[in-house]
């Protein structure tokens, strides 16, 4: 059974805070309103796109127009139509050729535990990594066609749209 209690306060009077309900609203004046994800700072539109870059190394040749992008650390090759029973060292072997070998990544079905299709290569140098693209795009590992191109690459550059 639960227990019961009881309270009266039939004698008991409140009496109305003007004081505090006045503190309350002053509070709520001069509190901000802060909306959306990430508010900091002053919130003014003057603040609005403003994000981080990263410095690009433009010494290969490409400025401002489409072509390969530089990753944080290095120029990184996608590799497709890899064989899958192909090994780490197979297309380590083949890319070192052209060049010091930042990271290779791989990536394995976990159910058969072959490897997937394609392949993650990367170099320090944007020569390096070029040398490797045209030499080894349309080449051969393990007697199946691969196909080399950029894991990242800028844009078109955006052109002034005319209004007629």
């Amino acid at each position: 059974m639960a227990d019961v209690v009881e309270i009266r306060d039939n004698d008991v009077e409140f009496e109305d805070d003007d004081e505090g309900d006045q503190g309350i609203q002053k509070i709520k004046q001069k509190a901000k309103i802060k909306r959306g994800r990430g508010f900091q700072g002053s919130g003014t539109k003057a603040d609005v796109g403003k994000y981080e870059s990263m410095e690009t190394d433009d010494s290969h040749g490409h400025s401002d127009g489409p072509g390969p992008q530089r990753s944080v650390e290095g120029w990184i090759l996608f590799i497709t139509n890899v064989h899958e029973e192909a090994q780490e060292d197979d297309i380590f072997d083949k890319f070192s050729e052209y060049g010091e070998l930042k990271n290779l990544h791989l990536n394995l079905d976990r159910r058969t535990g072959f490897i997937k299709g394609y392949a993650l290569v990367e170099y320090e140098t944007y020569k390096e990594a070029q040398n490797a693209l045209t030499a080894l795009n349309g080449g051969d590992i393990l007697g199946q066609n691969i196909s080399v191109d950029w894991a990242f690459v800028k844009g078109p550059t955006k052109q002034k749209s005319r209004r007629r």
